[in-house]
């Protein structure tokens, strides 16, 4: 089965003037109403031959390239023609695709046969070619593509006009099947029936050696090109004919740039008529109205499922109500009562919510009561049949090859920036950590934490434990070294910057600049302030200080401060775990750092800067600050925290009137994981400040995630309007509407935060609700985003029909943010497993893993033995004695019940699914608890398209195995009074089927799924 991304329909909507325009969206990265996710490498060709997407996918040239003056683009690359006159294109630029569409402004000098614009494959009968003026055995424009010799399809439409610029492009569309060639924005020529899967064409992996040459036949004899080019594109998405033309209406001054968040309605997902009632609302009679209360100033919260009544003896779920959701909260800003109208989507039901506004009270947020235990304390088991767990395996493929990693490749562009020598043998990383990546260093601190992790994890194997803390004693003594340099002058008396402040423009230079390549970019580091360390030089911090934007000129920059908090947390993680002092020390310095910058600006600024898309990612500077506070008590690093708060995120304005601290929804529209972390650092900010305003704006932000924006597998990104699959969709609750972008919906580094910050949560609130949103992204996203035989993993998760998952960075050599937080994902499987009371008198059983907790605190240890999911119990044995409660997660989705013995006696509870049950007792040396939770089946629908909707078995999300490409939903029929009746299959095997299709877990699924059908009840 081929591992390829799926195309799903990219839409895209012209609001009209004064509407709502998602937020902090812009950038060069964002061309057209693309989102950049589609985009995989972008050659301007004016005036060198690099990548200007954000992958660096940095073309060569034979010889020497010629670029020429040209009076409409200024300058473009000339091709003579010559034998050694082409470019070539790194051949991992295409593995693992399912759609392709590449674009290309061509002005041709010659008609000569077999000339190609570009011809892309393996060889002569695997690959995928634009020929401008034909072939030997074809006239005209021909664009081929090919598996084998026998599997060969192509279009082709009249010849390019000869000296004169055309805009030709050529989509593959594996969905529908379809080659099409585009000729100034027009479709000139369509075939249909081509080969059904890309990596028949260019492989699985970057192994497969590619060749992907722009200017050159893969077929010997053929002439090179000779033609003027210029902004060739590659993109992952089938182009469609709107946004080809958008493209062109650009690139002729005519578009705006800036606009992401356009899409033509022809391109919607498949549409449903919006009265008809669809699933169990079909036989919906009525819906309850609700009651809720609210202080003055906040918005109230209300129920997303509410009770209805249903007719012909179902017994429906619970009602999803959609809910208005205002911007602001001018509608509570003085006492009394009101009325909300809701709607149920397919229906003309309209339930009620009372809202009644009372005066200002005292905040009364909780305190954490809870802690977690230590990674070392905790360990995962084989299943109760002896067997390796999902967790385990997925473990092991993380450890092992992190073990075999070299920290030099993780420190090689940190040496870069300081200008030191690299040992013999070191070798970069690549993709996000090579030379000109403006992000460089982030994967670096991702492996600062996955191996502390990963060190307190192994006690199990002493000698992989003994790997780990070497690495991370060379890693923390190199950062120290390079750390002590900044700042200090090369010899003694020598000039240098000791002030942070006062950095200077690097020598040679004229203004700060992001330009890292081996030729430019500076390594003065004693004028860098005392303190400084990263993969780069200052600059891009700077820059970002002044304004500067997220893009791939040397003029703007990526986000230097998500880079950075990466570095601190993985040598905060260390510090932790091993007590390493240096490591402490160069976060403290750097941090010292930050905070001499940042203090100087005035509030503005930084508002400013923390809502620039990107560029102002900061990931959790504010978590990591706030816990260096927390280490330290030292009042500077608080204060450092709280400069990096969202002010219009979490308070609305500069006047704090409102925001997530008022349950207003302000993140619709934004980039997921540029938010996410900001919110893990304001429970952090909560629990060294006590100021309650901080939990408010995570308590609410989760709340409002988690209902109105999260797909079936826990994630809770990938919006077509805005165009991008990185962001919140323009609306709440709307992702039947605006959701499912193209080429993923969910980021699954977004996900790992939300876990986080879920995990959190819940240590100040025990409600089940976290649990069980934990299990669902857990099972069903994060153990389900690894690859089958390697570590490597998901970055956007495609939900479509038909789809397949993209996995990337087997060998950890090349990372992407999800590849980043994959390492850390799978190094502490077992962190939430347990919680216990700060003053261990309690113990939490969140979820049902095979493991062993060693209670050190209380010298008691809890074995759990189950092979749940692949069966509905589990059996936990005390060893050790003493009297403290057990409490244990009755999942929301245990409907048929919930039972409890101890030591073989059944017990008297009552246990309400989306509650914890707690067991009281002195518990003896080997007490047994045996749990039975029986599983169903329930569909959970998309909110605003009700019949659309994923398949669960209990918490396992069940995938239909798809044997092709599809461009629709699978239809589905099931009873209405007992779906079960309607699917067949061994539940210990976790195989069912419909119809004679497949379903397995989305985590065992490697092919091509659907997670989400369209579903009828009958």
């Amino acid at each position: 089965m081929y591992k390829v991304f799926t195309r799903i329909i990219l839409s895209v909507v012209f609001f009209a003037e004064g509407a709502y325009i998602a937020q902090a969206q812009g950038g060069d990265q964002i061309l057209d109403g693309i989102g950049e996710t589609g985009m995989i490498a972008r050659y301007m060709l004016n005036g060198d031959l690099k990548d200007w997407s954000r992958n660096n996918l940095h073309a060569t040239h034979a010889a020497e390239a010629k670029f020429v003056d040209d009076s409409r683009f200024g300058k473009v690359l000339s091709l003579s023609g010559a034998n050694n006159d082409f470019v070539t294109i790194p051949g991992d630029a295409l593995t693992d695709m399912e759609s392709l569409s590449i674009s290309g402004w061509i002005y041709l000098r010659s008609d000569k046969k077999g000339q190609r614009l570009f011809d892309f494959g393996k060889n002569i009968n695997t690959r995928f070619f634009a020929a401008p003026v034909g072939t030997a055995s074809q006239k005209g424009v021909q664009a081929l593509i090919t598996a084998e010799k026998s599997d060969v399809k192509g279009a082709t439409s009249s010849a390019i006009e000869l000296n004169k610029w055309v805009y030709l492009t050529v989509v593959v569309d594996i969905p529908a099947k379809a080659i099409r060639i585009y000729i100034d924005g027009k479709l000139v020529g369509e075939a249909e029936d081509i080969p059904q899967e890309l990596p028949a064409v260019f492989g699985h992996s970057s192994t497969e050696q590619n060749k992907l040459y722009i200017g050159k036949s893969l077929m010997p004899g053929d002439p090179n090109l000779d033609a003027l080019v210029r902004d060739f594109r590659i993109y992952r998405i089938p182009l469609t004919q709107n946004q080809i033309s958008g493209i062109l209406s650009n690139a002729q001054g005519a578009g705006t740039r800036g606009r992401v968040n356009v899409r033509p309605a022809e391109e919607d997902l498949p549409s449903f008529p919006l009265t008809q009632a669809q699933l169990y609302n079909a036989y919906l009679v009525g819906v309850s109205d609700v009651e809720v209360e609210t202080e003055i100033g906040e918005l109230p919260r209300l129920p997303s499922f509410v009770n209805g009544a249903y007719k012909e003896g179902v017994e429906g779920p619970k009602v999803r109500v959609l809910w208005p959701a205002p911007s602001d909260n001018s509608t509570v800003l003085s006492a009394g009562r009101y009325t909300i109208t809701g709607r149920v989507s397919g229906t003309d039901l309209k339930p009620k919510a009372v809202v009644t506004v009372k005066g200002a009270a005292k905040s009364s947020t909780p305190n954490a009561n809870l802690q977690e235990f230590h990674l070392s304390q905790v360990s995962l088991d084989a299943d109760s049949h002896d067997q390796e767990t999902k967790f385990m395996k997925n473990r092991d493929k993380f450890i092992s090859t992190l073990a075999a990693t070299d920290p030099n490749s993780f420190l090689y562009m940190f040496r870069d920036a300081f200008g030191q020598p690299q040992p013999a043998g070191a070798k970069p990383l690549g993709v996000w950590d090579s030379q000109d990546t403006k992000l460089r260093g982030h994967a670096t601190g991702h492996y600062l934490t996955a191996i502390a992790q990963a060190y307190a994890s192994t006690g199990y194997d002493k000698a992989l434990q003994a790997n780990f803390a070497e690495k991370m004693h060379y890693m923390v003594n190199t950062l120290y070294e390079l750390a002590q340099l900044s700042g200090k002058p090369i010899s003694a008396g020598g000039e240098s910057v000791s002030d942070p402040t006062a950095v200077p423009v690097g020598p040679g230079k004229t203004d700060y600049d992001s330009n890292l390549s081996a030729d430019s970019i500076r390594t003065d580091y004693w004028n860098w302030g005392q303190g400084f360390i990263s993969a780069y030089p200052p600059d891009q911090f700077i820059m970002l200080e002044r304004g500067a934007k997220y893009g791939g000129q040397k003029s703007q920059v990526w986000a230097p401060y998500y880079t950075l908090h990466k570095i601190l947390a993985g040598l905060i993680d260390i510090y932790e775990v091993s007590g390493n002092e240096k490591a402490l020390a160069v976060a403290l310095g750097m941090s010292d750092w930050v905070h001499a910058r940042l203090s100087q600006l005035p509030k503005e600024t930084l508002i400013a800067i923390w809502n620039t898309y990107i560029a102002g990612e900061f990931g959790g500077m504010n978590e990591t600050m706030a816990h260096l506070y927390r280490i330290t008590k030292k009042e500077h690093y608080l204060k450092t925290a709280q400069l990096f708060d969202n002010i219009d995120m979490f308070f609305g304005d500069a006047q704090r009137s409102h925001g997530l601290a008022k349950n207003v929804d302000t993140f619709r529209g934004l980039h997921a994981n540029q938010h996410i972390p900001q919110i893990v650092g304001s429970i952090e900010m909560y629990n060294v400040s006590n100021l309650p305003e901080y939990y408010k704006v995570a308590d609410n932000f989760w709340y409002k995630a988690v209902n109105d924006y999260m797909y079936s597998i826990g994630g809770v990104a990938g919006a077509r309007n805005p165009a991008n699959a990185e962001v919140f969709t323009a609306e709440p609750a709307t992702l039947y509407e605006n959701g499912f972008s193209a080429g993923g919906q969910n980021e699954t580094c977004a996900t790992y935060n939300m876990l986080k910050l879920t995990s959190n949560l819940f240590l100040f609130d025990q409600r089940a609700e976290y649990m069980d949103y934990y299990e669902r992204g857990l099972y069903n996203h994060i153990l389900a985003s690894v690859a089958e035989n390697t570590p490597a993993n998901t970055y956007h998760v495609p939900l479509g029909p038909g789809s397949i998952k993209q996995f990337g960075n087997p060998n950890m050599t090349g990372f992407t943010c999800c590849n980043g937080t994959a390492i850390e994902s799978s190094t502490k499987l077992q962190n939430s497993i347990y919680f216990k009371s700060k003053d261990d008198e309690a113990l939490y059983v969140n979820l049902y893993v095979p493991s062993t907790l060693n209670w050190t605190e209380r010298n008691v240890i809890v074995e759990q033995v189950t092979s749940f999911p692949k069966e509905d119990q589990t059996r936990l044995t005390i060893k050790g004695s003493g009297r403290f409660d057990v409490h244990m997660r009755v999942p929301k989705w245990a409907t048929k019940g919930f039972f409890v013995k101890i030591n073989g006696k059944n017990q008297k509870i009552q246990a309400e699914p989306g509650s914890y049950l707690k067991l009281s007792r002195n518990w003896k040396n080997g007490d047994v608890i045996e749990l039975q939770m029986p599983f169903q089946f329930h569909l959970d629908p998309v909110m605003d398209q009700q019949n659309v909707a994923s398949l669960f078995y209990g918490p396992i999300l069940l995938a239909a195995q798809e044997p092709a490409a599809r461009k629709d939903w699978r239809k589905v029929t099931l009873d209405a009074k007992d779906i079960s009746k309607s699917i067949k299959g061994d539940s210990s095997k976790l195989q069912f089927t419909i119809d004679n299709v497949v379903f397995k877990p989305f985590y065992d699924t490697y092919g091509r799924h659907s997670v989400y059908l369209d579903v009828t009840l009958k």
